[in-house]
């Protein structure tokens, strides 16, 4: 076998000949093909990540606090490559790799997010991905009783053969049943629990750290299957066992399965490991090769106290869950596999975990686009609204998230449709968190560094419009070959972006994933850095909503007004020019941070009906939004709109409703604050009256709540 057969670089099988001082045998090198690829050992990322980020990237998920005993668990994941090849099953797996990072911690899931993309709205290949993936995330969260509760869809030509499918999953654990991944003490066990072990997802790491081609449609083999209802009872085992003392450890298994939880637990905790690999439970006859590689969903591994293994043994089988002992931990620093008696492999942890690191210094990119000026020529401002309205990336993801259930498990207070984030209870009492995710490949494709804080900063401003203060991030960073100077280039400065983001406003980093090689053939998707954020809310009952609901309540613009900037990512560009530039706006995002200070002080006196913030298409469309779910209108009465104030988007601000009782009390806060704001309007009558032009509130709702399901002509 050679190195090449395996997906290693012949630098790469040298630096292993040079660390072993000696050739890999066959069973060695397969080890190394899967945890020196790209998806196990971030060997082009985790320079930079260490860099920028003050992260704990070495735990299944990252946890936030929300109370002294209470915390909040939480972590997004890429399923990109399996769910282009095979979008139900890459999707549902997504789903369950997900929510095992985040039992894993001790945790009980109680709520799922995704951001998904794909190409144009127009071909049929974005429907056949776009029906499999939500079927899949649907299928596999609807049976195992986690509510999907929110998340976005967004479509863009770049990305037609390689869609992404990011999934955020969210816990909650007590700090008393916390449980790592750093597994410790010569002798104790390795014990698996969960689905027998069979060749479904075998060099799944491998396959997803290459570019996609026309042939990679043939590694259907590669993407795992999954098995809901097995994933249901090993939930539920899991959390019984991590309340059990003995239990040192857990990880689940997902890329590289047994090779890359054993290995990573075990050198984690500064350990060696023996397995013994005919104690596996299989679903077929395999190889040891194959039994170390497969990536068979449902399994977890348990690190346990010597001599203490009964319990877990008992609690397995209750869940009608195979379990087996197959192996231990060792002083010895090494993996060693046995197999019927006999040894064969033996490599050093060290070696097999510590993957090179690459990192290239790129002072600068050249861009090929044109700046593009703001917009002075005459359009036809009601057909530009229109088309903004009905735009598959904009209008209503209803059709999506009515596949859901987004309301199992009784925690949902706020479901997807109704506000800027989900709302979740916690705990017995009133206090409850609020939960979003985002992403905008245009903006960071103009600038990585600028659009990755304008991602981060919609996440937040998602949060601060339902009254949640937020708590911590978590990102997947999905980008094309970071071979490629472009987009190594891009993402460095996306993740200088995300870390200046963070520092601008005091959130923490709790980890995250990243996702390269998101190429078909020569086109890399635009680089897309996906936000997952969790909030708290500190009474569930006066979360805010963006339905206007209440006839002669003033509305306010709350931000920097867009007179004199242009945003050439924006949807107005994209979907009415049919042109993107190069020019974002100069954006002073210290001051958007006073915005997000104000509005939450806002909050806790109770001075707004309905806040909803400016993205996608606009301050027309963020109020349409507002007006459609309680059928209630809208009248325009600041200075005539033109195509820049209705279309253009700014980051950091706010359309919000306002009892004429409280405005007083409004604009005296903001004038101390030194926050911009405008009067635009009020709420009224059964049209979007925008002034130069009217529209009827039902038509609209039709247009918006219809538009993606007749737009991709969807079953």
């Amino acid at each position: 076998m050679d190195y090449d057969d395996v997906g290693l670089k012949k630098e790469e099988y040298d630096e292993i000949c040079r660390r072993l001082k000696r050739l890999p045998n066959d069973v060695e090198l397969l080890l190394f093909s899967a945890m020196w690829s790209e998806h196990c050992s971030y060997k082009h990322s985790k320079v930079l990540i260490k860099r920028y980020f003050k992260a704990n990237t070495e735990e299944n998920a990252g946890i936030v606090w929300i109370s002294d005993d209470i915390g909040i668990a939480f972590k997004v994941e890429s399923h990109n490559h399996p769910s282009a090849v095979e979008p139900f099953q890459g999707a549902a797996t997504g789903v369950g790799g997900i929510i095992r990072d985040i039992i894993a911690m001790g945790a009980r899931p109680i709520a799922i997010l995704d951001s998904l993309t794909f190409g144009s709205p127009k071909s049929r290949k974005t429907r056949y991905l776009l029906e499999g993936v939500v079927s899949g995330i649907s299928s596999y969260g609807n049976s195992i009783g986690v509510p999907t509760v929110g998340g976005e869809v967004r479509f863009d030509a770049s990305y037609e053969n390689n869609p992404l499918v990011n999934v955020m999953a969210v816990g909650i654990v007590n700090r008393s049943t916390i449980r790592t991944s750093r597994a410790k003490g010569v002798g104790n066990s390795l014990i698996l629990v969960g689905s027998k072990t069979g060749r479904d997802g075998i060099h799944g790491a491998s396959f997803a750290s290459r570019k996609l081609r026309e042939e990679s449609f043939e590694d259907r083999p590669s993407v795992q299957v999954g098995d809901p209802f097995t994933e249901k009872k090993l939930i539920e085992a899991t959390l019984e066992m991590c309340s059990l003392p003995q239990v040192i450890a857990v990880q689940d298994m997902g890329a590289a399965g047994i090779l890359s939880s054993s290995s990573e637990m075990a050198r984690k905790g500064g350990m060696g490991v023996d397995l013994f690999l005919e104690r596996v439970p299989l679903r077929e006859k395999m190889t040891p090769a194959e039994i170390m590689l497969s990536e068979s969903q449902e399994r977890m591994l348990f690190a346990v106290e010597k001599g203490k293994e009964k319990e877990i043994f008992e609690c397995a089988e209750k869940w009608e869950l195979d379990v087996a002992n197959i192996g231990m931990l060792t002083d010895t620093g090494n993996m060693r596999l046995f197999w019927e008696g006999k040894e064969v492999a033996d490599v050093p942890l060290d070696v097999l975990v510590d993957a090179p690191s690459y990192e290239k210094e790129i002072t600068s990119i050249s861009r090929s686009t044109l700046s593009l000026p703001i917009v002075n020529e005459p359009v036809n401002l009601e057909e530009v609204f229109l088309k903004l309205l009905s735009d598959p990336s904009v209008s209503s993801k209803k059709w999506i998230y009515t596949q859901y259930d987004y309301m199992v498990g009784t925690s949902t207070v706020v479901p997807p449709g109704d506000a800027d984030a989900a709302i979740m209870l916690v705990g017995d009492g009133l206090k409850g968190m609020g939960v979003t995710i985002d992403s905008n490949g245009r903006y960071c494709n103009i600038s990585p560094r600028e659009g990755a804080k304008a991602v981060l900063f919609e996440a937040y401003a998602n949060l601060v419009a339902s009254g949640c203060r937020p708590l911590g991030i978590t990102d997947g960073l999905n980008f094309g070959d970071p071979d490629d100077d472009r987009i190594y280039h891009q993402f460095s400065e996306t993740i200088r972006g995300i870390a200046e983001g963070c520092d601008i406003l005091n959130i923490p980093i709790t980890g995250g994933n990243v996702s390269f090689y998101n190429r078909y053939e020569e086109e890399s998707i635009l680089p897309t850095p996906v936000i997952g954020m969790v909030g708290e809310c500190p009474d569930v009952t006066r979360t805010v909503k963006f339905a206007f609901d209440t006839e002669g309540d003033k509305v306010y613009v709350v931000g920097e007004p867009v007179r004199g900037r242009v945003n050439s990512g924006s949807m107005y560009r994209k979907c009415v020019k049919g042109e993107v530039g190069n020019v974002f706006p100069d954006v002073d995002w210290y001051k958007i941070k006073e915005v997000f200070d104000f509005m939450l002080s806002c909050m806790e006196k109770d001075i707004f009906t309905a806040v909803h913030d400016v993205s996608d298409g606009g301050l027309a469309i963020a109020v349409a939004e507002c007006c459609i779910p309680a059928k209630m209108g809208f009248v325009w009465e600041g200075e005539q709109p033109n195509v820049n104030i209705l279309f253009e988007e700014i980051p950091g601000r706010f359309v919000v409703s306002i009892p004429n009782s409280k405005c007083k009390m409004f604009e005296r806060m903001a004038h101390e604050d030194e926050i911009p704001f405008e009067e635009i309007g009020s709420v009224g009558s059964t049209d979007a009256d925008f002034e130069v032009f009217k529209l009827p509130i039902p038509m609209l709702a039709k247009i918006y709540e219809n538009a993606l399901e007749e737009g991709l002509d969807l079953h």
